[in-house]
């Protein structure tokens, strides 16, 4: 081929990979508006009528299914990833769940993407609980007293549901009605939780056992197999930390 047809289609294809780039910034950055856009907060709620939504929480765009909202409490600070579901009861109904909250989420909370909290009982999560993704939390169940009629038509159980605060749920892990976790637990990632975990456990299984406590007198038991984290570096500004109370809020939130 000609050394003047070579260098010709060496400029085509040239035009072509930077349009390719180009295409894929545009997209990119257009995607971002929407989520940026999309993004439900206290001063854009959307269509979405929140019982309370407090300063600084964000729910991610997309959403996921999200109805009962007028029971529904979001603390301040959160993080809801995209398309986490919140709801109160099984579908959207025009029932009164009376007057309080059925769902309680507090400050600084953190829910991972393709996460589920499904409430007909009341659901209290406390502050600065950390959520992995795919977690699956419910204050109602399935039943099957009658061995005659199918399942899915038989009316669910339900019991009320507590997360401490500074608790940890690792991905995969589900919360069963009637469970209520004490403060600062962790539970193990694919784990199944239900009945009562003390404070300063760590709980993995399905259903999930304590594996490790803490106890002032005699720390972690079994001992920690891992070096305790390097101190968090200076300069690290609290907003990254969810550090609340070294956030301040805007005045008249």
């Amino acid at each position: 081929m000609p050394e003047n047809e070579n260098v010709f289609f060496s400029l085509l294809s040239g035009a072509a990979a930077w349009r390719r780039r180009a295409t894929t910034r545009l997209v990119h950055r257009a995607w971002q508006r929407v989520q940026n856009a999309g993004a439900v907060t206290a001063e854009r709620p959307g269509l979405l009528r929140f019982g309370r939504i407090g300063w600084g929480t964000r729910l991610a765009f997309p959403q996921g299914t999200v109805f009962g909202e007028p029971w529904i409490h979001l603390g301040a600070c959160c993080i809801i990833g995209e398309q986490v579901t919140l709801t109160v009861g099984l579908a959207p109904a025009d029932i009164d769940y009376g007057p309080d909250p059925v769902i309680r989420i507090g400050d600084g909370v953190v829910i991972g993407r393709d996460s589920h909290i499904v409430a007909m009982a009341p659901i209290v999560i406390g502050d600065k609980v950390y959520c992995g993704p795919n977690v699956y939390v419910t204050s109602t169940n399935h039943s099957y007293h009658d061995p005659d009629q199918a399942i899915g038509e038989q009316w669910p159980s339900s019991a009320p549901v507590e997360i401490g605060s500074g608790s940890w749920l690792g991905v995969d892990s589900v919360v069963l009605p009637g469970a209520r976790l004490g403060r600062n637990v962790v539970v193990a990632a694919g784990s199944v939780v239900r009945g009562e975990i003390p404070d300063h456990a760590v709980v993995a299984g399905a259903p999930a056992r304590i594996v490790r406590r803490w106890a002032p007198d005699t720390g972690w038991q079994p001992p920690l197999r891992t070096p305790a984290p390097s101190p968090l570096p200076d300069g690290v500004p609290p907003e990254q930390r969810l550090d609340l109370p070294g956030l301040e809020a805007p005045a008249g939130t």
